[in-house]
């Protein structure tokens, strides 16, 4: 949700690609999601081999009209799995049926059932509200170059989880404190002394407040 309402509103702003890093963060959470607690694959022999969330995407969505699952399968210079599910984001997100695609998918429990293990995102309640919130989407524009770098199979989708953090209401409060102290301060009466504690106090709330984010920041 927090990367849905991150990407329109830089839409506002400048068009959507590859170099956004909206996109890339939105990108990878839903890479993340559709590949979770995903089923391996088991050869003849017993061995069970890693799949893709591509190869559930592509018998999933065979039902949505003028889909473009044949067109990613015969793209030339996209060779492994991870990078055909990941051209498909795109051109889905440029035909705005992204949301449809997702809906499709996961009407279709049994071939869901079959591809993902118990508590698996796409298996519970949550993914009922994933279809509705990427309707926003189809507001955007979105300009891709499937023949980057951004398609390479090879390496992991990472979140970037920095952009969500958000202040609480007892932190905004004492930002605005420091904000009164601050003017308060600036006036000609307070000039001497006690313009010194308050530049001392808010010296102080500033350390607490950059101490208590850069922990948080840690963490994430």
């Amino acid at each position: 949700r927090f990367s849905v309402k991150t990407l329109i509103d830089r839409s506002c702003f400048e068009t959507i690609d590859d170099t956004s890093p909206e996109f890339n963060n939105f990108a990878a959470i839903l890479e993340q999601i559709l590949s979770h607690r995903l089923k391996g694959q088991v050869t003849w022999f017993g061995y069970e081999s890693p799949r893709s969330f591509w190869d559930y995407i592509r018998v999933a969505c065979r039902k949505v009209s003028h889909n473009c699952i044949c067109s990613i399968e015969n793209m030339e210079n996209v060779g492994s799995s991870r990078a055909k599910g990941r051209a498909w984001i795109r051109v889905a997100l440029m035909e705005k049926h992204l949301s449809e695609y997702i809906s499709t998918a996961l009407r279709d429990f049994k071939t869901t059932r079959r591809f993902y293990e118990d508590g698996a995102i796409v298996l519970g309640e949550e993914a009922n509200m994933l279809a509705g919130m990427l309707l926003g989407l189809n507001a955007i524009d979105f300009s891709f170059c499937l023949k980057g770098e951004g398609l390479d199979g090879s390496y992991p989708a990472v979140i970037d989880y920095t952009p969500y953090l958000k202040f609480t209401q007892s932190d905004e409060e004492e930002l605005r404190t420091l904000g009164s102290s601050g003017s308060e301060g600036s006036t000609p009466e307070n000039i001497g002394p006690p313009f010194i504690t308050d530049e001392n106090s808010w010296y102080n709330k500033c350390k607490r407040v950059e101490q208590k984010y850069r922990l948080a920041l840690e963490q994430k």
